[in-house]
């Protein structure tokens, strides 16, 4: 019996021994165990650093088509939507009672021509009897001189002179009077044409009917829009990039945009102006960028999304984003050295869409560095055992 009991309190003591051993090999696998690492090792590549802005499609210049007077809408030659030419015709007001006002002015011109002509005919006629008048008064003075007539027939001939030299200032002067007549005419007819001429609306450049404001029957008064017009070679996209992302940003400078409609598309286009007043609260500047190509379809305040190219550069070292980590406000990587961790401080540059940061200084070409998920990189420090995998 006691033999059994020794046996008994042996085989309990084995029995603890193998948890304990158990336990051990578990604990050493998994919460003593090495982290898991995977390893890049640095490469040359070409970098292409893009500075990200969302925007909307807008136009530089968009025209109000309107008219100079007031009248009722009859007839509308264009839609939204159309593309249209400079000098086309797009609307067309009522006329008849400006028509009236015209031909009254045309007949106004006429009747001040006649006019003309007959006091153009009276003047020859005063200016006839003026040299008939001082012909005879100048015989009748030379006859009173010599006694032949009396000085009353003399002077009776001497005012006749004299009268026809005022009618003849007289008739001038109407002449002139009837010039002026017939140029206020002239323009009063100009005037009235004008005015009919104001009742065709026609495109001043060319350009997309964006809105058509105004429909047939409508009354429009001087600035009122009918139309509103954009040229596609005027469209871009006022883009608001972060404050920190502006280096390397300037007119002239390469992107691509992508619209929202067509959002696996990619247009060239360039910096065509930067802003020069940051917005204070979303601390964002306003990078307007043209395109290349003028667009066939576009929607005014279409979201948009834009890729500045900031920097470029070619056979640069570099490595991928994830593996370059802040300690002790220090930028760096972590060297895999014989299944252990050290940290390396770098020198970063630009970086790139494909998640690639060019290494300055600090790491040679072909060197290894550590690479896992960043809750697993947190927990990182100087001589940690790591397990590479594949």
């Amino acid at each position: 019996m006691e033999l059994l009991n020794r046996l008994a309190r042996k085989k309990k003591y084995l029995l603890w021994v193998v948890v304990l051993v158990v336990g051990g090999i578990v604990l050493k696998m998994t919460l003593f165990a090495p982290s898991k690492v995977k390893v890049v090792s640095v490469e040359k590549r070409d970098i292409t650093a893009q500075v990200y802005g969302n925007g909307t499609v807008e136009a530089r210049v968009i025209v109000g088509v309107s008219s100079k007077i007031t009248g009722r809408i009859v007839a509308l030659y264009a839609d939204q939507g159309d593309q249209v030419k400079r000098g086309q015709l797009l609307a067309r007001l009522e006329s008849d009672d400006l028509f009236q006002q015209q031909q009254q002015s045309e007949a106004a011109v006429s009747k001040s021509a006649a006019n003309l002509e007959v006091e153009k005919a009276n003047l020859q006629k005063a200016r006839a009897n003026l040299v008939l008048a001082e012909n005879n008064a100048r015989r009748f003075k030379t006859l009173l001189d010599s006694g032949i007539v009396s000085k009353q027939e003399a002077e009776q001939y001497d005012n006749t002179y004299q009268v026809a030299k005022a009618d003849v200032v007289r008739t001038s002067a109407v002449i002139e009077a009837a010039k002026m007549e017939q140029a206020a005419n002239r323009a009063g007819l100009g005037f009235a044409k004008s005015k009919i001429a104001d009742t065709l609306i026609y495109a001043p450049q060319d350009g997309i009917i964006i809105t058509r404001d105004l429909e047939n029957g409508s009354t429009v008064s001087p600035g009122m829009s009918i139309f509103t017009l954009a040229d596609p070679r005027t469209i871009w996209v006022k883009a608001n990039v972060d404050e920190s992302q502006l280096k390397g940003v300037a007119v002239g400078k390469k992107a691509m945009i992508t619209l929202r409609s067509s959002p696996g598309e990619q247009l060239p286009g360039q910096v065509a102006r930067l802003g020069h007043q940051s917005d204070r609260v979303t601390e964002e500047l306003e990078v307007d960028v043209a395109f290349n190509e003028p667009l066939k379809n576009f929607r005014l305040g279409e979201q948009s999304d834009v890729y500045i190219v900031a920097g470029m550069k070619k056979d640069a070292l570099s490595l991928p984003s994830a593996t370059i980590v802040t300690k002790n406000k220090k930028r760096g990587v972590w060297l895999v050295k014989n299944g252990k961790l050290a940290f390396k401080e770098v020198t970063v540059g630009i970086a790139d869409r494909g998640n690639f940061t060019e290494i300055v200084t600090g790491l040679e070409d072909g060197e290894v560095v550590a690479l896992a998920p960043p809750p697993e990189m947190v927990k990182f420090r100087e001589g940690l055992k790591v397990q590479v995998i594949q």
